[in-house]
């Protein structure tokens, strides 16, 4: 999600994958390896409208961050780096469809994944519905009095003033988080593919609802699951200012103590 400068935890990912997808092609195999792009997102738009930027342009800027700081690492570009913005059609006929199947619900503008009705919730992650922490990935916004269980998770958000916003039959608005992983894999790899990495900290809920949107679309998804491990430090010998800022971003990485 390109909505501040890559850090070392993004580094860890990175070298992680490329040192699977190395040695894929080392041991004979194609491969296709795609990484996308998160450029329309409740952060990004909080930042862009802080720096009085379009969200475009501060997107685009942080790519090139991105890419340039790959490259110094002499991690591989990906043969695809798809960006959400480029398959918002694609993810609203998606949207429609699990709508249409009874796995969604349009409330006030939105749509919801109706997460109690998939019966393999959890699967991935080994957790239950319960231990879902309403608002915990600070991307849920006032939405929990238009849900009809706690978690249930936004496939569509409705547009709020000055916000950008793409036409739908449920409104103007933007996809939701998660949506647009099912639908650029499904593009790009089709209804099933090999492999989806990322970090551990993805594994619960973002995988987990990629999982449940995907399959309630009838679509196979991945067949193995790999995720990398935490860049470990000493938060003790961290300034205060930094401390302040992971808790900011992470508050469940640092304790009372600041460990």
């Amino acid at each position: 999600t390109v909505y501040d400068s890559f850090h070392i935890g993004h580094a860890r990912a990175a070298v992680a994958f490329d040192v699977v997808r190395r040695y894929l092609e080392f041991a004979g195999l194609r491969v296709r390896y795609v990484s996308n792009f998160t450029d329309i997102d409740d952060k990004i738009i909080a930042r862009a409208q802080r720096e009085n930027r379009s969200w475009r342009e501060l997107t685009l800027a942080y790519i090139r961050e991105f890419n340039d700081l790959m490259d110094s690492l002499n991690v591989k570009r990906a043969d695809r780096s798809p960006k959400c913005s480029e398959y918002i059609p694609e993810m609203i006929e998606y949207v429609g469809e699990l709508v249409a199947a009874g796995r969604a619900y349009v409330s006030d503008g939105d749509v919801y994944f109706d997460v109690p009705g998939f019966a393999e919730y959890g699967a991935l992650s080994g957790r239950k519905i319960a231990d879902q922490v309403a608002g915990a990935s600070g991307r849920t916004g006032d939405e929990a009095d238009r849900k009809r269980h706690p978690a249930d998770f936004a496939l569509w958000k409705s547009a709020k003033a000055g916000e950008p916003s793409w036409d739908s039959p449920w409104g103007p608005g933007r996809p939701g988080w998660h949506i647009e992983c099912s639908v650029m894999s499904s593009k790009i790899h089709g209804p099933a593919f090999d492999i989806h990495g990322g970090g551990m900290d993805l594994i619960f809920p973002h995988h987990e609802n990629e999982i449940a949107q995907s399959r309630a679309h009838g679509d196979g998804f991945a067949t193995f699951w790999m995720h990398n491990g935490f860049v470990g430090f000493d938060f003790k010998n961290l300034p205060s200012e930094t401390i302040d800022a992971i808790r900011r971003e992470q508050p469940e990485a640092v304790d009372e103590d600041g460990n």
